[in-house]
């Protein structure tokens, strides 16, 4: 098994998971802010990450599964 592709994530990519981890607990909703604040905090944790030189890689997309064999024989009709 190869490695998987490192790309660079963007910003945006970056903010949207901060912000998800500052708003959820798993699957669980935190309540203790409101989106608009966990978004805010997201952007200054990566202006600050950014102005500290921090780059911070993401897997590349994984491939679609395929809905073809499953490892049955094909049905005859």
């Amino acid at each position: 098994m190869s490695d998987p592709k490192l790309l660079p994530a963007s910003a945006d990519d970056l903010a949207n998971a901060l912000a998800y981890a500052l708003r959820y607990n798993g699957r669980k909703r935190v309540h203790t802010g409101d989106e608009m604040m966990a978004r805010i905090t997201a952007e200054q944790l990566i202006a600050h990450l950014e102005q500290a030189g921090f780059v911070v890689m993401k897997k590349s997309p994984a491939q679609p599964h395929s809905n073809s064999g499953h490892g049955r024989a094909p049905m005859e009709g």
